[in-house]
C-alpha cells in the first residue's frame, strides 16, 4: 500500500439512478441492481485500499450522485476548488463535501454560484505534476479555468468535449504516470486534439478506439503502474502492459447506468505541489457588441451558437431590448475561448454578424507592413462580403472595393484615412495591412420584414434553396424585380453556363439582352462555343437543337464553328462580316453590352475573345461586377462561385440549377439577397420570359420571337 497516496470514496447506500442528467441515464431510471452495485463498489474499494489509503464521506439521504466523489471537487496540495454543479440535481452535494474538505483543513475555494465546474470529474493533473488538463463544453464553463489557475497557482490546459456521451473530462481522458495519456480523441473537437498532441508526445499517446470509449476504459484510477478500471478489450490491455502497466478490471457496470466507473468513484486528495509550475492560464475573454433586431432576425441565437460551436463560452452581461417592432435591441456578450488563435477565429465570425468591440476599448486598427508583393503579414484580416468599416485615427472608416477573401490597407492622405479591400497578389511592399480583428465592423442590411410595406412592391426573397417551391412565384418576384432594375438605369449581370444552350435557353437569353434587362455576360469559352454553334449550324455539341438527335458528324461542329471565328479576328467582327446573325454573343455585340469569357484547361481552340490569362480574367469578372443590382447564375458551378466570390453584399444573387448542391453552394455564402432554385435553366428562362412578357405589355417580348 502507498501511504502518500489517498482517495476519497461515498459508500453507494442510496445510490439510484432517479433522474437524467446524462445520456446514459436514459431507460436506466430505476433499473440499477442495489445490491449489485453494491457488491462491485465494495470490490473498487477493496482493490485500491490495497494499493492506497481511502478514506470515506457520509453518503447523506437524497443525493444518490455523491458516490461519485470525483466530482467533489479539484485538489492540489492543501487548496481544494469546490465543484458548482451545473444540475439542480447535484447542487445539494455541496455543503457536505465542502464540510468534510474544512474539517480535514484544506483550504477551500468556491467559485461563484453561475459559474459550473464539477471538480476532478473535468480537471485532471498531468501524472508527472506538470500541468492540469481542464474539460470544458458540458457540464464546467470554460471561464471557471481562470480561477483555478490562480488559485491553485498551475498551468490549466483547456480541453472542449464535443461528444454528450462523453460529458466529463475523466469519462474520456485519463493521464497516466510516466507522461502516458489514455484517451479517446472523438470526444474533442480539433483544437483540444492538435493541443493534447502538442503536450504528448506520439509514443506516449494511447488512443482508444469507440468500442473501449464507451466501456468507460479511460474513466481509470491509476496508481504507480498500476491501471483500475471497468473493463478493457484485449488490444488494450496489451497495448498497457507493452509500455509497462499493471491492467485490474472490476466490473463496475450498475454505475455505468448513471454514467460513471472507477475514476468517477473516486476522488484523488494527495495531489503533491511542485515549487516549479505555476499558473499560465491561456483562457483569452473580450466584450463584443450587438445591436439590431437581434431576437426577431436571429442574431443572438446564431453569435451564441457561433461561440460555443467554435470552442468559447459566453457571458450576456447586459440585453436592452427594444420596446417596439422598430426598435433595435442591444446586447454585451462576454465571449472567452481557450486561446488567442481560437478567440481570434470566432471573433472574425461574431464580426461577420455585426458585433463589434466597445469603440472606447479600440482607437485604431493594427496593421503590419507588407515586406514581400503579393504577400500579407501573418496573421491578416480576411475581407468578407459585406460592407465593412475599420477603426482608423478613433473614427469609422469605409472599406472601399469591398469583396471577399481579400485585405484591408489603410492610407492616410492629407484629406483622410481611406481603406481598400485588395486581393493579395495586388499587395505591395510597404502597403499597411490590417491584421487581428480589433477595430473592425461590418454592416449588415436589415432583414426583408423590417423594411417599410408597400403595396405595389415585391420583396426579394431571403436566402434559401427549395426545390419545391412554385417556380412560377419565384419568377414572378424575380421579373418584377428586373423590370424595376431596368427601369431606373440599373446593371444586371449573367453567369451562363453551356447547359444554358443544351436546355433551349439561347432564345430567351438572347430576348434578355435585346430588351435591355442585361448590362454584362460572364461566363467560359463553351457558353460562346456552344451558342454560336446553334446559330451557325443548329446544333448544340452535335445534337439538333430542333429535333434533339445527333447530327452526323455533329461533333466536329464546335471546332468548326471556333475555327470560323477565329479566322474573322473574333466575335465582333464575325458579326461585323455579317457571319454571326443571331444568338447571344450576337446580341451581346448589337446591344453594346459587355462580356467577358474567362479560359480554362479544358478548352477547345478557344475563341479569340477568350482571356486564357486567369488573373486577367478574374480583373475583368471584378470590374464588371462593380455597380451591379443583380447577378443571375445560370447553370455554371465555377463561374457562379467565382462571381460569388466577388460580389459584395447588397447585391441580389439569383443561382439556378437543377443540381441542389451548386445552389446550395451559392447560397452558403450568407448573404440575405441571395435565392436558390433548383429546377432546369431553360424552363426556368422561358417562364421569366413570359413574366416579363405581361409586365411589359403593351409591347410584349412575345411579339419579337
Amino acid at each position: 500500500m502507498t501511504e502518500s497516496i489517498r482517495f476519497l470514496m461515498c459508500a453507494p447506500e442510496h445510490y439510484d439512478v432517479d433522474y437524467v442528467i446524462n445520456p446514459w441515464m436514459e431507460g436506466n431510471i430505476h433499473k440499477s441492481a442495489r445490491d449489485r452495485a453494491v457488491e462491485q463498489w465494495q470490490k473498487l474499494h477493496h482493490v485500491l485500499k490495497d494499493k492506497a489509503v481511502v478514506d470515506l464521506v457520509k453518503p447523506e439521504i437524497g443525493w444518490p450522485d455523491m458516490v461519485f466523489t470525483a466530482n467533489a471537487g479539484l485538489v492540489l496540495g492543501d487548496d481544494v476548488v469546490l465543484s458548482r454543479f451545473l444540475h439542480k440535481e447535484r447542487q445539494g452535494e455541496e455543503p457536505h463535501f465542502r464540510k468534510w474538505f474544512e474539517d480535514k483543513g484544506y483550504t477551500v475555494h468556491e467559485l461563484p454560484k453561475d459559474l459550473p465546474f464539477e471538480g476532478a470529474g473535468d480537471a485532471l493533473l498531468d501524472r508527472e505534476g506538470r500541468w492540469l488538463w481542464a474539460g470544458y463544453g458540458f457540464r464546467s464553463e470554460l471561464d471557471s479555468h481562470p480561477y483555478i489557475a490562480k488559485w491553485l497557482d498551475i498551468e490549466v490546459l483547456s480541453l472542449r468535449l464535443i461528444d454528450e456521451r462523453f460529458y466529463h473530462l475523466d469519462t474520456c481522458f485519463c493521464p497516466l504516470s510516466g507522461g502516458y495519456l489514455l484517451y479517446y480523441p472523438d470526444a474533442f473537437d480539433f483544437y483540444s486534439n492538435r493541443l493534447i498532441q502538442m503536450r504528448v508526445p506520439p509514443e506516449k499517446r494511447i488512443a482508444i478506439e469507440e468500442a473501449d470509449a464507451v466501456n468507460f476504459a479511460c474513466n481509470a484510477v491509476n496508481i504507480d503502474s498500476i491501471v483500475v478500471m471497468n473493463k478493457a478489450s484485449e488490444g488494450l490491455q496489451q497495448r498497457l502492459v507493452d509500455v509497462g502497466f499493471e491492467v485490474i478490471q472490476t466490473p463496475l457496470t450498475e454505475f455505468l447506468k448513471a454514467g460513471g466507473a472507477a475514476k468517477c468513484l473516486t476522488l484523488r486528495v494527495t495531489e503533491p505541489v511542485l515549487d516549479y509550475v505555476h499558473a499560465n492560464a491561456p483562457v483569452e475573454s473580450r466584450v463584443i457588441h450587438l445591436q439590431g433586431h437581434l431576437l426577431d432576425a436571429g442574431i443572438v441565437n446564431k453569435a451564441l451558437d457561433l461561440i460555443v460551436e467554435n470552442g468559447g463560452s459566453f457571458q450576456v452581461l447586459n440585453f436592452d431590448l427594444g420596446q417596439q417592432r422598430q426598435s433595435t435591441s442591444k446586447a454585451e456578450v462576454k465571449v472567452s475561448a481557450p486561446s488567442h488563435e481560437v478567440m481570434e477565429e470566432i471573433f472574425s465570425m461574431l464580426i461577420d454578424l455585426g458585433a463589434v468591440a466597445p469603440p472606447q476599448e479600440t482607437c485604431d486598427t493594427n496593421t503590419e507592413i507588407v515586406t514581400q508583393p503579393g504577400v500579407a503579414p501573418e496573421d491578416f484580416y480576411v475581407t468578407t462580403i459585406y460592407t465593412t468599416e475599420v477603426r482608423v485615427n478613433c473614427e469609422w472608416v469605409k472599406v472601399q472595393n469591398q469583396r471577399m477573401d481579400g485585405a484591408i490597407v489603410v492610407k492616410n492622405t492629407p484629406d483622410a484615412s481611406v481603406a481598400t479591400c485588395k486581393l493579395l497578389r495586388d499587395l505591395e511592399v510597404d502597403d499597411r495591412v490590417i491584421v487581428g480583428v480589433d477595430g473592425i465592423r461590418t454592416i449588415r442590411k436589415q432583414e426583408a420584414r423590417d423594411r417599410e410595406p408597400s403595396g405595389t412592391e415585391f420583396s426579394f426573397m431571403g436566402a434559401g434553396v427549395s426545390s419545391e417551391r412554385r417556380v412560377e412565384l419565384v419568377v414572378e418576384q424575380i421579373a418584377w424585380e428586373l423590370r424595376q432594375i431596368r427601369d431606373r438605369g440599373g446593371k444586371v449581370l449573367v453567369v451562363a453556363g453551356p447547359v444554358v444552350i443544351h436546355t433551349g435557353g439561347a432564345s430567351h437569353l438572347s430576348h434578355l439582352i435585346r430588351h435591355g434587362y442585361v448590362q454584362g455576360l460572364l461566363g467560359g469559352n463553351a457558353i460562346a462555343v456552344h451558342d454560336i454553334e446553334q446559330a451557325l449550324m443548329g446544333t448544340s455539341l452535335g445534337v439538333d437543337m430542333q429535333r434533339g438527335t445527333p447530327v452526323l458528324g455533329g461533333h466536329r461542329h464546335h471546332l468548326k464553328v471556333i475555327n470560323t471565328i477565329r479566322g474573322c479576328g473574333n466575335i465582333a467582327k464575325a458579326v461585323e462580316k455579317g457571319i454571326l446573325t443571331q444568338g447571344i454573343m450576337y446580341e451581346c455585340v448589337k446591344n453594346n453590352v459587355p462580356f467577358c469569357l474567362a479560359g480554362s484547361i479544358r478548352d477547345d481552340g478557344p475563341l479569340p475573345d477568350t482571356e486564357m490569362d486567369l488573373i486577367k480574367a478574374q480583373a475583368e469578372y471584378a470590374r464588371l461586377i462593380q455597380g451591379a443590382d443583380m447577378i443571375l447564375m445560370l447553370s455554371t458551378m465555377l463561374h457562379s462561385i467565382g462571381a460569388g466570390n466577388m460580389t459584395p453584399a447588397g447585391v441580389k444573387m439569383v443561382c439556378v440549377d437543377i443540381n441542389p448542391a451548386v445552389v446550395t453552394k451559392l447560397s452558403d455564402r450568407g448573404s440575405i439577397e441571395s435565392l436558390g432554385l433548383v429546377t432546369d435553366v431553360g424552363l426556368f428562362l422561358s417562364l421569366l420570359v413570359q413574366r416579363l412578357d405581361k409586365l411589359t405589355s403593351p409591347y410584349p417580348i412575345s411579339q419579337t420571337l
